[in-house]
């Protein structure tokens, strides 16, 4: 009984024993099955399609293009452009920029814009232009020489060789260009006055409408007058002024200036009546007209640089004129007043020339849809600002490629350099910084001086009179297709009609001439009496 007692005790001792054994080893399995990790998920890494470009424009009759454009710009002068290039587009614009700004002088500037246009058989627009722009800027746009204050009053900026950059004296500003030229701004009477050359123009105030202010703007030049419509935006503390058609074409016709035509139409020299003119053979050897035209828009390209390659041509006349007056002047002689050939200009690239074009087909659609809304003599369906403070439209992120439209002196590299009527320009950054001027690439030069690539700080005043150059010849270029149209192999247009715009133009200011006339000569007196102060020793530096 005992010994059963004994064993049956044992025998417990044991099984709590094994027990005591398996249960941690049972426990330490399942650990070591749910720590097992699990693999994890494959993540294939993201990958761009390559995009496929084709040459922009290689001059054929098929001129076929849909834009891409990808440009990678540094203050080094290193600028790459891939353009691909298709005729049925509907431009739409979306920006997104970023700057930042830091002490050191270098600059980098990277821009990707990437336009895609479609086109209806019933000419409906949806304009889709997507740019993004990341520019870090440091370097100084003054440029060089110092700054004298007139015992007279005023101050004048002198270059380093001694001449005269700028005067500014009793509430005028007068300029010379670095490669000559003067242009004289006053503001006086509620007028603003602006002398250059031989011409100029004079703006007044003349209506406000919807919250915003129109301006007509004289010219005259060559014993002719002729006015222009400008509408006012205020902006951080300045005011810009842009173009403003005073009379609008029927919203089809500018749909059908920025559609293709249904076969490419020959347009020789002869049709267009430049043979044996004297600018085209002084031009000949920079740029050449599309041999046919697949759209209107290429024509219109065309019809622009052939009107700023003859304002150029008539400025270096006009130049050298008044140069062989001096000249004949001093030595009793005479000479011949006509400029001589150019040389060594490298020709106008078929992607610039792109560029161009695809800038008038966006104006163009851009056109269609506010003829669409500020006909009739209506106000435009968009608001107005409130704040008054509206960049203005030579800044939006969407404009980039602008053609000079008169000699215009900018700053490369801290030196000065100019730039002539019919050079081409890619604008890089799209703030201003405090000298109030925005970074460009020079795209295209006949003179040379500043160097293609080159990157350029140009101020935003003259940057706006480029855009409102173009804004115009597009307008002329519209009346010019127009009368052509249906004529010569061009296709008809559909409508060629014309309405009233918001505002009606206005009449030509008769006393522009004479306002002209005597700030010149005001102008004049200025720059002998400060030459005489600087000579004598008179200023402070």
């Amino acid at each position: 009984m005992n010994r059963n007692w004994t064993n049956r005790n044992t025998l417990r001792k044991s099984g709590i024993l094994l027990l005591v054994m398996a249960v941690p080893s049972l426990m330490l399995g399942q650990h070591k099955n749910e720590s097992k990790p699990s693999a994890p998920a494959k993540s294939a890494p993201a990958k761009s399609a390559p995009a496929k470009s084709a040459p922009s424009h290689n001059s054929s009759a098929s001129h076929s293009s849909t834009p891409s454009h990808s440009t990678a710009t540094s203050h080094t002068a290193t600028t790459s452009h891939t353009t691909t290039a298709g005729h049925t587009t509907t431009p739409s614009h979306t920006a997104t920029t970023s700057h930042s700004a830091a002490t050191s002088h270098t600059t980098t500037s990277g821009h990707s814009a990437t336009t895609s246009h479609a086109a209806t058989a019933g000419h409906t627009t949806t304009p889709t232009h997507t740019t993004t722009s990341s520019h870090t800027t440091s370097a100084s746009h003054t440029p060089p020489g110092r700054t004298v204050s007139l015992k007279g009053g005023g101050s004048a900026s002198v270059r380093p060789n001694g001449s005269v950059r700028s005067i500014d004296r009793g509430g005028m500003h007068i300029e010379h260009g670095v490669r000559g030229g003067r242009t004289v701004v006053s503001e006086r009477n509620g007028a603003r006055i602006v002398t250059r050359g031989h011409g100029g123009y004079v703006q007044r105030a003349y209506v406000t409408r919807g919250g915003r202010a129109y301006y007509s703007r004289t010219f005259y030049a060559g014993g002719r007058y002729h006015v222009g419509l400008y509408r006012g935006y205020g902006w951080r503390g300045h005011t810009y002024y842009g173009f403003y058609p005073g009379v609008w074409y029927h919203p089809g016709f500018y749909g059908w200036g920025w559609h293709p035509w249904g076969a490419p139409v020959a347009w020789g020299i002869g049709a267009w009546g430049w043979g044996g003119a004297p600018w085209w053979g002084f031009y000949g050897g920079w740029w050449n007209p599309y041999p046919a035209y697949a759209a209107p828009y290429y024509w219109l390209t065309d019809y622009m640089i052939s009107q700023q390659l003859q304002a150029a041509y008539a400025a270096r006349a006009e130049a050298n004129a008044d140069a062989m007056a001096s000249d004949a002047a001093a030595s009793g002689g005479g000479g011949d007043p006509g400029p001589a050939a150019a040389s060594g200009q490298a020709p106008l690239t078929p992607e610039v020339k792109e560029a161009i074009a695809q800038e008038v087909k966006a104006q163009l659609a851009a056109q269609q849809s506010q003829a669409g809304q500020d006909s009739g003599g209506q106000a435009s369906a968009a608001p107005a600002p409130t704040s008054g403070d509206q960049p203005p439209p030579a800044l939006d992120p969407a404009q980039r490629t602008f053609v000079v439209d008169t000699d215009v002196t900018v700053v490369a590299n801290g030196q000065e350099c100019a730039l002539s009527s019919g050079d081409v320009i890619t604008r890089l950054s799209d703030s201003p910084d405090a000298d109030d001027t925005v970074t460009a690439s020079v795209s295209a030069t006949k003179k040379g001086d500043c160097g293609s690539g080159q990157t350029v700080a140009v101020k935003v005043d003259d940057l706006q009179e480029m855009y409102n150059h173009f804004q115009e010849n597009i307008t002329n270029g519209m009346g010019e297709l127009a009368k052509k149209q249906g004529t010569g192999g061009m296709p008809a247009a559909p409508d060629t009609g014309t309405q009233a715009g918001a505002v009606p133009p206005p009449q030509p200011d008769t006393t522009a001439a004479k306002a002209l006339q005597d700030q010149q000569a005001a102008a004049d007196q200025t720059e002998a009496q400060v030459k005489q102060e600087t000579a004598s020793g008179g200023g402070t530096q």
